[in-house]
């Protein structure tokens, strides 16, 4: 059964050269670069605040690294906000680092709409000619001459026809859902942080992680704390939903509620058997659940984990020098993947991206950037995290400007233009 809506006209706002949806690492990158080039540039957010995963995903600290991009000039703004642990990459302060996003952007001259939902691409043919909005000022459209995807699920680039592969390859598993939690009172003189899947502290002679198992339900029941700029906060990334698709409302509604009944269990569990955590309370939860992995979209060129592992460098690199492990959460439950591999992660270099990853196979007037380029499954979980997508977003949207100014598709951009403004902005391989 349907409801057939009325015919309505649909009020263009704006038109722009390049419209960047999403505001998180990605969505921040391109629009500050394709400003930055003097394109007209207006970015679109559906929350209240910039930063994704790293401000409204309370994500503790940026996991994975690159050299020579954008992620640099972002940590060196932030400077005074931001702190390093021994054993972290630099942390976040979160409500700081979205206002200094919002003054890159500003001085740049980008263009910024908070509150406002991309639903539907405006199309001719196959070529994206603009989108249409939903916000409180009602239902808008703006028209664009390349649109950069930054959703992280590329909603807009599904609903425009490009093709994708869900989840793993095979069987659309993908990595389970979280919620972050910050935490106050604990004593981090006592504690020591479980960073990652294999790590472990011994409490009274036992494994905390093996504690955790029995004591914490599944799907959760593993450990991982790590510090915050707040003195005496941590942050958890230790809730679990799996079975779960960030493409349904249904999915993230249950993976939201399901992760949040965790909470008081795991709380509990900290109190009785991690010292430092007696006093523990719960400040903060990340205000969206963390959704890992959706859309893979099929681009001109895919990258895989082999192209990883021996740190290729393409002949049409876009992102160089990025470095992470195999970070694959077990889809069927707590704790790593078996084909996950975090401290045991072997490959030193630095990889490098093709810039056919960010471009559809059949759409035009389209780019992609951030954890939906063409990848597969395991490359993923590698090349999702926040340093290496800023770094996807710069060039993108030094493409998304090339292509407006010369009025020719992003299929058809010459590489070596891009890679010599890549290389004057210190992105080299």
């Amino acid at each position: 059964m349907f409801y057939h809506e009325p015919p309505r006209e649909t009020p263009i706002i704006d038109q722009v050269d390049v419209l960047v949806l999403g505001g998180g690492p990605a969505g921040f990158g391109a629009a500050l670069y394709a400003a930055r080039e003097g394109a007209k540039t207006l970015l679109v957010e559906q929350e209240g605040e910039l930063g994704g995963v790293a401000t409204t995903g309370l994500m503790s600290h940026w996991t994975g690294n690159t050299k020579g991009g954008v992620y640099e000039e972002l940590l060196e703004r932030s400077r005074a906000i931001v702190e390093t642990d021994d054993e972290f990459a630099p942390l976040i302060n979160h409500p700081y680092l979205a206002t200094v996003m919002a003054n890159m952007l500003a001085e740049a001259g980008a263009r910024i709409r908070l509150y406002t939902q991309a639903v539907a691409p405006i199309m001719e043919g196959t070529r994206v000619k603009g989108v249409i909005f939903e916000s409180k000022s009602g239902r808008e459209a703006v028209m664009a001459k390349v649109v950069i995807d930054c959703t992280g699920d590329g909603d807009i680039a599904a609903r425009a026809g490009a093709e994708f592969v869900l989840g793993r390859e095979g069987d659309s598993g993908m990595q389970p859902m979280t919620h972050m939690v910050q935490l106050a009172g604990v004593d981090r003189s006592k504690i020591t942080y479980v960073k990652q899947f294999e790590g472990d502290w011994v409490v009274d002679g036992e494994s905390l992680q093996q504690l955790a198992r029995r004591a914490i339900p599944a799907p959760a029941g593993h450990v991982l704390i790590y510090p915050t700029v707040f003195p005496g906060n941590v942050i958890l990334n230790m809730t679990n939903c799996i079975g779960v698709d960030g493409t349904n409302a249904d999915d993230l509604t249950r993976a939201d509620l399901a992760c949040r009944s965790q909470i008081p269990t795991i709380l509990g569990f900290l109190q009785k058997h991690a010292p430092g955590f007696e006093k523990a309370y719960v400040i903060k939860v990340s205000s969206r659940i963390g959704v890992r992995e959706t859309r893979h979209f099929v681009g001109l060129e895919t990258i895989t984990e082999q192209d990883i592992r021996t740190a290729r460098v393409f002949d049409n690199w876009a992102v160089t020098r990025a470095h992470f492990n195999f970070d694959v959460h077990n889809i069927s439950g707590a704790g790593l993947d078996e084909t996950g591999e975090q401290e045991h992660f072997s490959q030193p270099n630095g990889y490098t991206i093709p810039y056919g990853c960010f471009v559809p196979v059949a759409v035009d007037g389209l780019l992609l950037a951030g954890r939906n380029i063409s990848g597969t499954h395991k490359a993923h979980s590698n090349y999702r995290v926040m340093p290496i997508c800023v770094n996807m977003g710069q060039a993108t949207g030094i493409a998304a400007a090339m292509c407006a100014k010369a009025d020719i598709q992003p299929r058809d951009l010459d590489i070596r233009q891009l890679q010599q403004r890549l290389a004057e902005c210190g992105v080299t391989p």
